[in-house]
């Protein structure tokens, strides 16, 4: 692969197999801070470009499968059913597995570890905002691109929505990754990178492992919806309007 550090952070994403979890292991943002060139991104999470270069140039040349292929090929109504069923549903449920765990070791452990209550917090902000988010993605943006698709594959006009463009949906759902994205790194610094205290128990671990698993799943999530989903469902719509 040929040097690549003036490349966004979204488009080796898109073009290497394995980028995201290149970026994932390295703290580079590649979800809401894709459009940042590679050096940039490098620069803001203090990792050498060279290394990442070598780790991409690596991945480039191996035989990594991943469902980003998959989406990247797969129509939009295929993309929303794997958004939904894979990410949304495992979003709802560790939000609520970990609204419990926050509850938990703030009880055992709060006294000495006030961050504890922090991180519930800005938690309870992060999973009351997702709920939204994802509530207005499955009413209102994820039926039209879907209703889109299908006026274009059977040849019929395709009636506005009430947000008029689905430019302005997606804007706002970008801005709100933004947001959740801001809450994510909050939580991760207050946590010390996920890293337990040596005096606490296993549920403190576990409350850990799940805010990091949710991170990075979200961060899939986000990648997928922003890079991918939202870009074509844009180019379909100026399609559908000149038909």
């Amino acid at each position: 692969m040929q040097q690549q550090k003036e490349i966004t952070v979204r488009e080796l994403a898109l073009k290497v197999p394995g980028a995201t979890r290149i970026f994932e292991q390295m703290g580079i943002d590649y979800c809401c801070g894709g459009t940042k060139p590679l050096t940039e991104a490098c620069a803001r999470a203090g990792v050498d470009v060279a290394d990442v270069e070598r780790s991409l140039f690596d991945a480039d040349h191996s035989e990594e499968s991943t469902d980003q292929k998959t989406f990247l090929e797969g129509s939009l109504t295929e993309n929303v059913s794997h958004i939904i069923s894979k990410h949304h549903h495992f979003t709802r449920s560790e939000i609520s597995r970990l609204y419990a765990l926050l509850d938990k070791v703030e009880c055992a452990h709060g006294q000495n570890h006030p961050e504890i209550s922090a991180i519930k917090t800005i938690f309870h902000r992060l999973g009351e905002e997702l709920e939204v988010h994802m509530m207005k993605e499955e009413r209102f943006l994820f039926p039209y691109v879907i209703k889109m698709e299908q006026a274009m594959s059977q040849k019929q006009p395709c009636i506005r929505p009430p947000f008029g463009t689905v430019h302005n949906p997606v804007r706002m759902m970008m801005f709100e990754h933004d947001s959740a994205g801001e809450m994510l790194k909050k939580i991760r610094a207050l946590s010390s990178d996920f890293v337990c205290p040596p005096d606490v128990c296993l549920t403190y671990t576990s409350l850990y492992e799940a805010l990091e698993g949710l991170e990075k799943d979200l961060h899939q999530h986000i990648h997928l919806e922003n890079n991918i989903l939202f870009p074509k469902a844009i180019q379909l719509e100026d399609r559908v309007l000149k038909s």
